[in-house]
């Protein structure tokens, strides 16, 4: 599902005309990238959270010419499932 069709079907199921829909879609993913590029933790009771990862500076190397080079450190976003998602999508899955 593309972002479009996800405004679409936002807008079909709360009956909001599309660019509404659109406006409160973008909204959302506003928030959360702000939050998330101020350090915080954003969570969706069973839906899951977001947060950002911090990756330290390392040595790698380039496969074509096998020289060490140096990876500078970086942050990263990462989303994990909450238990309601993750028991829609695994609806047989036993405890």
């Amino acid at each position: 599902m593309k972002k479009g069709e996800l405004i679409a079907e936002f807008a079909k199921r709360t009956e909001m005309s599309g660019a509404a829909a659109g406006v409160a879609v973008n909204t959302i993913i506003e928030i959360i990238t702000e939050r998330l590029k101020k350090g915080d933790t954003v969570g969706i009771t069973g839906f899951g959270t977001f947060s950002v990862t911090k990756r330290a500076a390392r040595k790698g190397r380039n496969p074509a010419t096998g020289e060490v080079i140096k990876i500078a450190a970086s942050k990263s976003p990462r989303f994990s499932a909450g238990a309601t998602l993750k028991a829609s999508v695994n609806p047989t899955k036993k405890k």
